[in-house]
């Protein structure tokens, strides 16, 4: 179906603009083995989202991974694609992240442009994404990818400048990022300064692996959390 001639849900962005506290579980599907059914079972019962993509995944396996999870959840999944070659039908939205906190226009602008023919003839819902890469206190694949450094997590100035930036070009959601792997998470104070300038949603991932650093980041301001597979009490 062309794109052009249909009317573009906001469903996913809806539930972005009005919910709190809500955690999504990011699943990288070049490391997905197990079977759908045990991970759906493992996850944290408050999930309300699950994210699918990485930095480098192998051809179709996104679509793999996405149809798998589909046969056995009703909980909505969107693309977090490292590349535009991650896109698949499959999934229930994408979030079209712009690397803000790097200079790269591959991934300011390139990899959208690649994108187009692709999401010119999906359903997929288009959620555009300010994504601004953090230090979490260790190089992550997303730096390696990229070829960008994130910001000093000390920087609150400078990460606070980027994400109203970012709004004001028109996006969406503003996504802040320390990176699969982060020995830290987003400190609570960048977390808190960033929620209080900017009047769209917050995403908060990377380093997340506890309960306390879910909630200490909630209470910060993020809206959504995201948290890797890799699940610690």
């Amino acid at each position: 179906m062309n794109r052009k001639s249909t009317v573009k849900s906001i469903a996913l962005l809806k539930h972005f603009q009005q919910a709190n506290n809500q955690l999504a579980v990011l699943i990288d599907p070049e490391d997905f083995r197990e079977s759908p059914v045990d991970f759906l079972k493992k996850i944290p019962e408050e999930t309300s989202i699950l994210l699918v993509g990485g930095s480098q995944v192998s051809a179709g396996k996104t679509e793999e991974v996405v149809s798998k999870l589909k046969a056995f959840t009703h909980l909505p999944i969107i693309l977090f694609p490292g590349d535009y070659s991650q896109l698949t039908h499959k999934a229930d939205a994408v979030l079209f992240l712009s690397l803000l906190s790097g200079r790269n226009p591959e991934y300011l602008i390139n990899q959208h442009v690649k994108a187009v023919p692709f999401l010119q003839t999906s359903n997929l819902e288009v959620i555009s994404t300010a994504y601004i890469l953090i230090d979490g206190g260790c190089e992550t694949a997303v730096v390696n990818i990229s070829e960008t450094q994130p910001i000093a997590a000390t920087d609150v100035q400078q990460i606070v400048n980027t994400a109203l930036a970012g709004q004001f070009m028109g996006k969406q959601l503003i996504y802040l990022e320390a990176g699969s792997g982060a020995k830290n998470p987003i400190p609570v104070e960048v977390i808190s300064a960033v929620k209080k300038a900017i009047q769209i949603p917050l995403i908060v991932g990377g380093g997340i692996k506890t309960q306390a650093q879910k909630q200490a980041a909630f209470i910060a301001g993020a809206n959504l959390v995201v948290m890797g597979t890799a699940f610690e009490n």
